[in-house]
């Protein structure tokens, strides 16, 4: 069945050292399993020291079909990064200001920008689908959302974005560029006024990522993904709209992205996330999925 493998963000010797705890071994120019086979949720890159590693692991697991994977967020800002925008002479469609670059650094230094490894990279990640959608499981980065997966379908390339076409997918307000940042980045939520924190980077944030897994009507102080110390800040109210989507998925949903701390839990019955912080003092960790219905915490491996 399937292993699926938390955010790797350039730790490519945790990865070897979970892939070897699950069993894999590198054979002919790719790491394999006789029976089973890995799924990266995304976020191969930025953070960590092994970025060109990680990539050409990753990779070579997927052309050689030991592996499948899911774009992540930071895979879809590296496109973007170096995709120019038509309606900006010399400017492209992530910014390179000092932040986005002070985010992207270690990845561009790692490949060298604008080289052939740059751009084999990205070539590889424009090949990446958004989502899987498979007979037992389900598998994204972020969130899985039906409405905003349909909105999009009719523009990709099987499950991929069409690198001819990012320009005008990722086109800030457009319906295709919302679906993008819910299903990459997760969906988020304005806080009622004049409620605010800040982010891990200093940030006021008037809005709030939330827990989608969880059942409409929880409360912004029980669905709210934010330091625990400023949960109680945080309004005992329902969360309006359709924001929290809760478990009615006809099969498991699988994702990574959210940075989650401490050991492996599971977020509901039918909801695993997989991202348990390996750059940032955490575990790099999977799920051993052997087709159950149900989940069980006891399936994940991890390794420091």
């Amino acid at each position: 069945m399937y292993d699926i493998i938390g955010d790797v963000h350039g730790h490519a010797e945790a990865l070897e050292a979970l892939l070897l705890k699950l069993g894999y071994r590198e054979r002919n120019g790719a790491w394999r399993h006789p029976e089973r086979t890995a799924i990266f949720v995304g976020d191969l890159i930025d953070r960590g020291p092994h970025q060109v590693e990680t990539v050409r692991l990753a990779r070579a697991m997927v052309e050689a079909g030991t592996a499948r994977i899911t774009l992540g967020n930071h895979e879809y800002n590296a496109l973007l990064w170096a995709t120019p925008d038509p309606e900006r002479p010399g400017e492209f469609m992530r910014r390179h200001n000092d932040t986005h670059r002070r985010q992207h650094r270690v990845f561009l230094e790692a490949v060298g920008e604008g080289s052939h490894l740059h751009r084999e990279c990205l070539r590889f990640f424009e090949s990446i689908p958004l989502w899987l959608d498979l007979p037992d499981l389900k598998v994204v980065h972020a969130c899985w959302h039906p409405q905003m997966q349909e909105r999009l379908q009719p523009h990709l390339k099987g499950a991929a974005l069409p690198r001819e076409r990012l320009a005008e997918l990722a086109r800030k307000g457009t319906d295709t560029e919302e679906a993008l940042e819910v299903i990459l980045k997760g969906v988020e939520e304005k806080l009622p006024h004049p409620i605010s924190f800040l982010d891990k980077d200093g940030h006021e944030r008037r809005e709030v990522r939330l827990r989608w897994w969880l059942e409409p009507g929880t409360t912004f102080r029980a669905a709210a993904l934010i330091d625990e110390a400023m949960r109680e800040h945080l309004p005992a109210a329902p969360v309006p709209g359709a924001g929290l989507l809760g478990d009615s998925a006809d099969a498991p949903r699988f994702f990574g992205h959210y940075w989650m701390k401490g050991e492996p839990i599971l977020m509901g019955p039918r909801a695993a996330c997989v991202d348990w912080s390996i750059a940032a003092g955490g575990v790099l960790a999977a799920y051993r999925f052997d087709g159950e219905d149900r989940l069980s915490v006891d399936k994940f491996v991890v390794a420091a």
